[in-house]
């Protein structure tokens, strides 16, 4: 799953070589609890593309905790919805331009690092 996750963080611009100790203990901690929740020994199949995205998710937020993250190729700025020449006049697409650059990357972390309850419940085994 590790080179499946640097593919994933390559995509967004973030620069990561292999055997990287920090990401190696979010990968295990996310594993264990998927598999906590879902009560397998082993990650199921179907959960994988979760755990990537989830892994991902929190090795951003803790780069970006410490200051170290650096993405260059994500643009945070608001898409403009539409432009009025006359007198100037910008209205931006999502939230109307009101969340700043940093808040719509703590959104994308926040939703990466969800869980989705109802796919996790299709592998849930009883516990006895």
């Amino acid at each position: 799953m590790e080179a499946k996750v640097i593919l994933y963080l390559e995509a967004l611009g973030v620069q990561i070589t292999t055997g990287d100790a920090l990401l190696g203990m979010v990968i295990r901690e996310v594993e264990q609890r998927l598999k906590n929740l879902s009560n397998q020994t082993e990650l199921p199949e179907g959960l994988e593309p979760m755990a990537i995205r989830m892994v991902v998710g929190e090795y951003l937020s803790i780069l970006k905790g410490m200051g170290l993250l650096n993405i260059t190729t994500i643009d945070l700025e608001a898409a403009e919805k539409q432009i009025k020449e006359g007198d100037t006049q910008i209205t931006y697409s999502v939230g109307e331009g009101t969340l700043t650059p940093e808040q719509r990357l703590d959104s994308l972390i926040a939703a990466m690092r969800s869980l989705n309850m109802a796919e996790i419940y299709r592998y849930r085994r009883l516990v006895w």
